[in-house]
């Protein structure tokens, strides 16, 4: 069909594939789209030429897709194109970036554009202002969605009023009514991040009555623990993870696969400990990858934990604001939840502060969180980060259709989930539903990742030699812009290519159980029979609009990544008018020190997924944690810190030998 002459908007929407995050622009015929920043749409990525192609209108009211001379291809629906017609809901690639494509006239575009906030594509990302524009944020006490309304700090009795000065006065904080305690080391988060700072710290020599952490929860994995059974990865699964990369152990040795070996031989399973080795010497090639089960990950957690005296150094609550203070230190104020009303608001001054906060919230698709808050539907419509059990249960007792979006490793645990349950009761159906087929996989170099089915397949988040190899040290050379660049060429949605997994896929293809179905979505309807109604349309010639139908909707997509969307690191970024890096996270140098935040000889160091841009690239796993944690304290000990010895040497074999015999440091 051939759009009318009138001039058009193009509305394009594609995932970031460094980010996982849904983004969208609204914008007026032609539209360029290249690596060079003078493009409308500027991609970051070197699979992308500098002028790659270009969307623009005939005479005669046609939109053309034309690629501009490209080294890589510019592909329509899966085919290498030089010029093609372009109609509603068609889909196009351009090195990792697949783009789905929507019109409207002017005058529908100008209406568009004042009812729907800006999307952030550049360096100033949307402040969330009020509860209409509804960011849904997990709230760890009820374990569910529930809106972001950031307070206004200047508003609020607390933190006090001083905290609008750019140097808080010490004199000032110890003479209020406010609790106040001062100590040396603050770890801010209490998650995965913050116990790897600590446990290098106390590796390195520091007393644990020099270190204060602040946390929500009581053990430094409940969070994690929660999402992941939350998104069906329960304690007997594996979780995706090198075996080398332990928590517990700064070490990595024994790593998970050796201990896991050791205890299938003295239990006598020999059969399983030849499935482990051969795993460990085989893999990748030869082997699947192996990956440690989850239940091991938090049972070891909790002996280095008890070793290191975790509980002693906790202060249970949730930090509001940070603060330098007048004599080079820096001051935080937090809200315990664990104390009498009268104590709830204290102060904590420390010279080094590490701050781990991880991902603020859960991030629902636009048209399904629409739909959530306009039909007050949080029962057929679920995220698979939420607890949402009660679709399984429902599902095994009456059977019925899931609708998947998504298609990480998330989606395909819970596609394992649903195949467990059609072992009880065989009439449940999946549709999968994906924006557009994926026919060829990222690349780089001479690399490229596997497709099957449309699935993208790679055995762990990056690539491996991103954690200590040589990608790595291209990382820490590299300016902002070229880490952009490597984090788009190198990441993207994928999944592991576990053979019991693909199997499952191949199964439910074969017997038409699982069906995988491509479109935009335009919006969803409660149907009279209490089911889910989504509205897609198709890019595929010849095919237009079409509803289908499903008793539940399961968001497979991901987690909110955004400073914007967590209170205490958008209050730090505004107040001390920090940069950011080209993905929007938190500047910081290679030793994960945050740039603009230096007081004197009081420093900030930050990890997890809020570096995301910096000098590392798997900055939320295990290893990367580690390894942030690792080049902090590092960098502590060089400037010579209360208590931090390098950990290296000598030192560093009679700190594992007491690990080993569960010694505390």
């Amino acid at each position: 069909m051939l759009i009318s002459s009138a001039p058009r908007y193009v509305r394009l929407t594609w995932t970031d594939p460094g980010t996982g995050h849904e983004m969208e622009r609204l914008v007026p015929l032609p539209v360029t789209l290249g690596r060079a920043a003078e493009n409308t749409i500027s991609l970051n990525s070197r699979a992308v030429s500098r002028q790659h192609a270009q969307i623009e209108q005939t005479a005669d009211g046609e939109v053309i897709l034309r690629d501009r001379h490209s080294s890589n291809g510019t592909f329509l629906h899966g085919q290498r194109i030089t010029s093609a017609a372009l109609r509603e809901g068609a889909s196009f690639q351009i090195g990792p970036f697949v783009f789905s494509v929507g019109f409207l006239p002017f005058a529908q575009a100008e209406v568009s554009a004042v009812k729907q906030p800006a999307l952030w594509l550049g360096d100033t990302p949307p402040q969330p202002s009020n509860e209409e524009e509804a960011t849904l944020i997990f709230q760890n006490e009820a374990n569910a969605l529930n809106p972001l309304t950031p307070p206004a700090l200047a508003e609020s009795a607390f933190p006090p009023a001083s905290f609008q000065q750019p140097f808080v006065s010490v004199q000032h904080l110890r003479s209020n009514r406010l609790p106040l305690t001062e100590t040396t080391y603050l770890a801010i988060g209490g998650g995965m991040g913050s116990f790897a700072w600590v446990d290098h710290l106390r590796v390195a020599g520091v007393p644990a009555e020099q270190i204060v952490c602040i946390s929500p929860e009581p053990k430094p994995y409940a969070r994690f623990i929660r999402l992941a059974q939350n998104s069906q990865i329960p304690l007997h699964e594996r979780i995706r993870s090198h075996s080398e990369a332990c928590p517990d152990n700064l070490w990595g040795f024994p790593s998970y696969g050796a201990r896991e070996l050791w205890r299938s031989l003295s239990k006598g399973k020999i059969g399983h400990a030849l499935r482990a080795t051969w795993q460990l010497l085989g893999e990748p090639v030869l082997a699947e990858t192996y990956t440690a089960l989850v239940g091991d990950v938090f049972a070891a957690l909790d002996r280095e934990a008890a070793r290191i005296g975790w509980e002693r150094m906790g202060r249970q609550g949730r930090a509001r604001a940070i603060r330098k203070t007048d004599d080079g230190r820096y001051v935080v104020a937090f809200t315990r939840t664990d104390v009498a009303s009268e104590q709830r608001h204290q102060l904590i001054i420390a010279r080094y502060l590490h701050i781990c906060v991880g991902y603020p919230g859960i991030q629902l698709l636009p048209d399904l969180q629409e739909y959530r808050e306009r039909a007050q539907d949080f029962h057929s419509v679920v995220n698979a980060y939420e607890y949402h059990e009660h679709v399984y249960q429902h599902l095994l007792q009456r059977g019925g259709t899931v609708m998947i979006r998504g298609r990480g490793i998330v989606a395909s645990r819970v596609i394992q989930r649903l195949y467990e349950v059609r072992q009880h009761t065989p009439n449940v159906r999946i549709l999968h539903l994906m924006r557009a087929p994926i026919r060829s996989g990222h690349q780089h170099g001479d690399a490229w990742r596997k497709v099957e089915h449309y699935w993208e397949f790679k055995p762990l988040g990056w690539p491996k030699s991103c954690w200590g190899g040589t990608y790595l040290i291209k990382m820490e050379k590299a300016d902002d812009q070229t880490r952009d660049q490597l984090i788009n060429d190198w990441g993207g949605t994928t999944t592991a290519g576990r053979k019991d997994w693909r199997r499952i896929i191949k199964t439910g293809l074969r017997e038409g159980w699982y069906q995988i179905g491509f479109g935009n979505v335009k919006r969803l309807e409660r149907t009279p029979t209490g089911q889910v109604a989504t509205l897609i349309q198709s890019g595929q010639p010849g095919q237009s609009e079409n509803w289908l139908i499903a008793d539940f909707v399961i968001d497979c997509t991901g987690l909110e990544q955004g400073l914007e969307y967590h209170t205490l690191l958008n209050d730090l970024v505004t107040h001390h008018q920090l940069g950011r890096n080209p993905k929007g996270r938190l500047k910081v140098a290679n030793d994960f020190e945050v740039l603009g935040m230096g007081n004197g000889d009081g420093h900030v160091y930050a990890a997890g997924i809020m570096t995301l841009g910096g000098p590392h690239v798997a900055q939320d796993s295990f290893l990367g944690l580690q390894y942030a944690a690792l080049r902090s304290v590092d960098a502590l000990a060089a400037m010579h810190a209360p208590g931090v010895h390098r950990i290296n040497g000598l030192y560093s074999f009679k700190q594992w030998t007491r690990w080993a015999r569960g010694v505390q440091p």
